[in-house]
């Protein structure tokens, strides 16, 4: 088994130095070298070009650093699946979120997972779309949950839920108080939107284009607290999730606007690496995310 030297080469790759790679291991430099040199001759290949100045990785290197990621991940998994088949069900949890599902949809579910697994601690990172296919895909969050869609081949897909995206506007806004809004009104308003990268800026993206509209000015903003703080002070129309709205339409804080269309509804999707097992923590909560 050589989980320890490829521990030890991903190490020195992260860390460019066997020098460093041995103090983050508590480890001597020569029991790297060790673990290299044996790397080196098991899969017949050099694996970094050396000099006094210089530690660069091989292209060989680069496929084994890829392939040992995953290979450490497995075997880390491997050795919690068992521990848990064992135990009661503990550990940690890390989930990624896109910003919509994270502040408004994700709580709900944490809550119930909470309540029947009390031992489970969770860590949750929230970004675009962009960004957690990204930290999935390089193996630092366990799942993603995810309001858009990634092509990543490397990554698994599936829905859990069903949402609505709306055009919304400030109660002040002159077609704020029309009981239906043609979409050719929308043209040259002022827009209100999130970065490029996530779900909801994709469809505004794509019901500017398909529909021949054009924006008056287009303010961005990479919140959606902040999206719709700047459309209750009228700086524009946004296209949010229905989730997010919820409570602000109820207190009379913003409006839906009535559109002379086919609402549009997607689809909240769970993402996890397709060379990953999952663990029996990430199942318990995948259950729980397709029970509902």
């Amino acid at each position: 088994m050589y989980y320890d030297a490829l521990r030890t080469f991903v190490t020195v790759v992260e860390e460019k130095s066997f020098t460093k790679a041995a103090e983050k291991l508590l480890i001597s430099q020569p029991s790297v070298s060790v673990h290299i040199k044996n790397l080196e001759k098991e899969f017949q290949t050099s694996l970094f070009l050396r000099s006094p100045k210089l530690l660069k990785i091989t292209p060989s290197g680069e496929i084994l650093y890829t392939r040992a990621k995953q290979m450490i991940q497995i075997y880390e998994h491997t050795k919690r699946d068992i521990y848990e088949h064992h135990h009661l069900v503990k550990g940690t949890l890390t989930i990624g979120a896109s910003f919509t599902i994270g502040e408004y949809v994700l709580p709900s579910f944490l809550a119930k997972l909470q309540a029947q697994y009390p031992d489970i601690n969770v860590n949750v990172t929230i970004g675009n779309t962009k960004e957690i296919a990204q930290l999935v895909r390089h193996f630092k969050l366990d799942v993603g949950l995810i309001e858009g869609q990634t092509d990543d081949h490397e990554l698994h897909i599936e829905p859990f839920m069903e949402d609505e995206l709306v055009v919304v506007a400030g109660t002040a806004h002159p077609l704020a108080a029309q009981q239906h809004v043609a979409i050719s009104e929308l043209q040259n308003e002022g827009w209100v939107a999130r970065e490029t990268g996530s779900g909801t800026r994709a469809y505004l993206d794509l019901m500017m284009s398909s529909n021949g509209l054009k924006m008056k000015s287009m303010l961005t903003i990479s919140s959606n607290q902040g999206v719709k703080e700047a459309v209750m002070q009228n700086l524009g129309l946004s296209v949010l999730s229905k989730s997010a709205i919820k409570q602000d339409v109820a207190q009379g804080n913003l409006a839906i606007l009535n559109l002379d269309t086919e609402p549009f509804k997607r689809k909240f999707s769970y993402i996890y690496p397709t060379t990953n097992g999952q663990n029996k923590i990430v199942e318990l909560f995948l259950h729980l995310l397709t029970s509902n």
